[in-house]
């Protein structure tokens, strides 16, 4: 893997590669908004709200911190947040999650391909891991590159098939006593949100770490995570209330929003089903890049070795199935994100001095 950096970012380039590293299968597929908020009716429209502003505060805050201790990886941040005890565990979970969060992307291909195309879900699965690792081996430049390229085209399309979602079935009172027999992901909307907040930030700190070191001034970086946040609130609010609308319907199919954009031709379908593999693309290969930059101990001449083994391993556990990971890995590992958050808010707090010293003597 080649550690190139990329050059200084701009706020837009911050924001499209944070939406990117999020939208991954679970989000664009509509099966993420789904479980954690779709569930609770209205209520969920509070729980997206507040998984808003967590993406805000908490992104600029890793933003912050990776900036002003030059952080080549989210493992400096973690440690620096949590302590070198609680920080190792937490480097653990999030190491894990990477890797699991890889294969959760690699089969989440492997469902468009056999939903959508009729093909064997090894196909997609197969194409997503080799995608994946060739743009691994091109280092962090590659990543943001690819990532920010995909977002504009995927939240059009988002916002397009959810629009016409709503517009054919308006939600109705039935809707709602529908949506209460669905099931959800934790047992109210508070707490949904701040999981759906917390295993997503997992996800994220990964890139929004060595990020923050490419920029000039935190104003750049205040932006960058204002409008990443604001891009991915309004992207779930659309699909909340276009999967909301056509309950009845979505609730037992695999992949939702494909099931949306069915109805309006199959040419329209086929078009959401490559956008949907696109964002899969893009949260796959932020996944493998962070797992793989985690693994700091393991010679540079080796990386690519790792990156391959790695793809591989996870392409043998992304046979387990998408829903199956999204609906148990996801939650758990949201619960142990708290802990990372307690991190933050105690260093943003507590040792905003100390940053303030480490970014006047980097």
């Amino acid at each position: 893997m080649v550690n190139k950096s990329p050059s200084e970012l701009n706020a837009l380039k911050i924001a499209a590669t944070y939406i990117g590293t999020i939208v991954g299968a679970g989000f664009a597929s509509g099966q993420e908004v789904l479980q954690f908020f779709s569930g609770f009716g209205l209520l969920g429209i509070w729980g997206i709200i507040l998984a808003t502003f967590l993406f805000f505060v908490f992104g600029y805050m890793i933003l912050i911190i990776g900036r002003a201790l030059s952080a080549s990886a989210y493992v400096e941040v973690v440690r620096f947040a949590n302590g070198r005890i609680l920080g190792s565990l937490i480097d653990l979970i999030i190491t894990v999650f990477l890797f699991g969060a890889l294969a959760a992307m690699i089969a989440g291909a492997g469902a468009i391909f056999v939903e959508q195309f009729g093909l064997s879900s090894w196909w997609g699965t197969i194409l997503m891991a080799l995608l994946a690792l060739f743009t691994v081996i091109r280092g962090i430049s590659g990543v943001i590159n690819a990532i920010s390229y995909v977002v504009p085209i995927l939240l059009i399309a988002v916002l397009f098939i959810s629009l016409y979602g709503i517009a054919r079935s308006p939600i109705a009172i039935e809707d709602l006593r529908t949506v209460t027999n669905i099931g959800s992901a934790a047992p109210n909307w508070f707490i949904s949100a701040l999981n759906y907040a917390s295993f997503n930030l997992v996800i994220a700190v990964a890139i929004l770490a060595p990020m923050g070191p490419n920029t000039k001034t935190k104003s750049t970086l205040f932006w960058g995570a204002l409008l990443g946040a604001l891009g991915l609130g309004l992207g779930v609010l659309a699909i909340y209330f276009s999967l909301l609308s056509n309950i009845s319907e979505v609730a037992v199919v695999e992949v939702p929003m494909i099931y949306i954009a069915s109805l309006i031709s199959p040419f329209v379908q086929l078009m959401f089903a490559a956008v949907l593999f696109s964002a899969v693309y893009s949260t796959a290969v932020s996944n493998l890049y962070g797992f793989v930059s985690r693994l700091t101990f393991v010679n540079q001449r080796f990386r690519i070795w790792l990156i391959v083994a790695t793809s591989i391993a996870a392409f043998i556990v992304s046979q387990v199935g998408f829903s199956t990971l999204v609906t148990y890995l996801y939650p758990a590992v949201g619960y142990g994100g708290f802990i990372f958050f307690a991190g933050l808010l105690y260093v943003w707090v507590f040792k905003n001095e100390a940053l303030k010293g480490s970014e006047k003597s980097s």
